[in-house]
């Protein structure tokens, strides 16, 4: 099985950490993993994205054209990767920032209050990380267990003291998600 995922917004809003931390919980599943980050003309503001692509066997090319699955952080991202996803793909938007709908029947879309589970769970910071667990419960790239594994061994420093509330963050998500998926 090869999953091909985007994960997409502003600057700061924590898309290319998301992606990171799955390729590492991937890793830590003895899968095949690419990451590839790509930045806009700003970090912080512009537009980031990166493409995580894993596989149980050798990743032929870490360049995708239409990912199986994206996940949306904000409205730029939301117009431009919905029209990408492969047919019978997932899209995972953050409810919090985009309110218009998405368009696309044939896939699956969930829309997920992220900013609101973030606070909860201790920092709007975590939106990233509650998108995460909702973009697991629907794909099942990899387990939230090595994601809460890869979040031990990951966080950086300066953001040791969220752990906790990012490994309730991505309960929350994936707890949403799996509501919406009933």
């Amino acid at each position: 099985m090869q999953h091909e995922m985007v994960f997409s917004g502003f600057g700061g809003q924590g898309a290319l950490f998301a992606g990171q931390l799955l390729a590492y919980a991937a890793l830590g599943e003895d899968k095949h993993v690419t990451w590839i980050p790509s930045y806009g003309p700003e970090m912080r503001g512009g537009t980031a994205h990166c493409i995580v692509i894993i596989s149980d066997e050798e990743i032929g090319s870490p360049i995708i054209r239409y990912p199986t699955s994206a996940m949306v952080l904000n409205n730029p991202s939301m117009d431009k990767y919905e029209p990408l996803i492969k047919p019978g793909g997932v899209l995972v938007i953050n409810r919090s920032l985009i309110v218009k709908p998405a368009v696309r029947k044939d896939i699956t879309v969930i829309g997920i209050p992220a900013n609101d589970l973030a606070t909860e769970a201790g920092s709007t910071k975590m939106a990233n990380v509650v998108l995460l667990g909702a973009m697991l419960e629907a794909t099942h790239a990899v387990s939230l267990d090595s994601v809460s594994k890869a979040l031990d061994e990951h966080l950086p420093a300066k953001a040791r003291k969220l752990l906790v509330g990012n490994k309730l963050a991505l309960q929350k998500g994936a707890e949403v998600a799996r509501a919406q998926l009933k």
